[in-house]
């Protein structure tokens, strides 16, 4: 499991690197031998992370070993979308501000590039106080998380209303690039609507044969390697 674990540290570089995520954020993999079970960072930095760091936790956030070390406040999370998802190795937490606009606003998300497919036709908005009222917005127990994994569906991303969004995908990769172009893509879609309101989107079926294009391991691989390159690696 020791190239699992580096990876998982080195995704939280990645992430950090490429501005999707800051001091927040998070990231977790499926544990490799046991579906009940996640591997995620201690609460720390994404940029900070190592493999040290990093925890195994049950479905329901509780820790196996934590020896000490404090976790995320938002685990539940990860452990929701798991448990409803089978078919989802990865979750990232984010909170980048370009996608920030797309849940406060009627505005849709939408595919604007091929990259951009990545993130699906369909990226649902969650707000907190549908269910919950007055909270701080953080995602902090089962009930919260597994309400988030229901609007989530089987969708990619999440945004969550003036919060940031959740991340699934079936491979750390996967997510990984999926978190990045889902950045990318709103600040294209948000420069398109500057120029006119007549944003030509991809269709349907565009966005059907793009993402099954970016979801090859030849491109995950080829950008992987270049994030990689790109990150800090130092005391991984």
């Amino acid at each position: 499991m020791n190239n699992e674990l580096k990876e998982l540290a080195l995704a939280n570089r990645i992430l950090a690197r490429e501005g999707v995520v800051d001091t927040f954020g998070h990231v977790s993999i499926r544990h490799p031998q046991r579906a009940d079970r996640y591997l995620m960072s201690r609460s720390r930095a994404p940029e900070q992370v190592t493999v040290e760091d990093l925890m195994e936790f049950e479905l329901d956030g509780t820790p196996v070993d934590a020896r000490g070390r404090t976790p995320y406040s938002e685990r539940a999370i990860h452990g929701a979308i798991y448990e409803r998802r089978p078919d989802v190795g990865s979750v990232i937490h984010n909170h980048s501000h370009a996608i920030i606009p797309y849940g406060i606003t009627p505005v849709k998300l939408r595919p604007v590039l091929h990259v951009g497919a990545a993130i699906g036709e369909e990226i649902p908005v969650w707000d907190i106080a549908r269910k919950f009222g007055d909270t701080n917005l953080l995602v902090v127990n089962m009930e919260q998380g597994r309400d988030l994994a229901a609007t989530l569906g089987a969708n990619r991303v999440a945004l969550m209303r003036g919060h940031g969004c959740a991340v699934a995908g079936a491979t750390l990769r996967e997510a990984v690039f999926t978190a990045v172009y889902l950045q990318v893509n709103a600040e294209l879609q948000t420069r398109a609507l500057m120029l006119s309101d007549e944003v030509r989107y991809l269709s349907a079926g565009e966005v059907a044969k793009a993402q099954a294009m970016t979801s090859q391991p030849i491109g995950l691989e080829r950008a992987w390697e270049n994030w990689t390159l790109r990150a800090d690696r130092t005391g991984l």
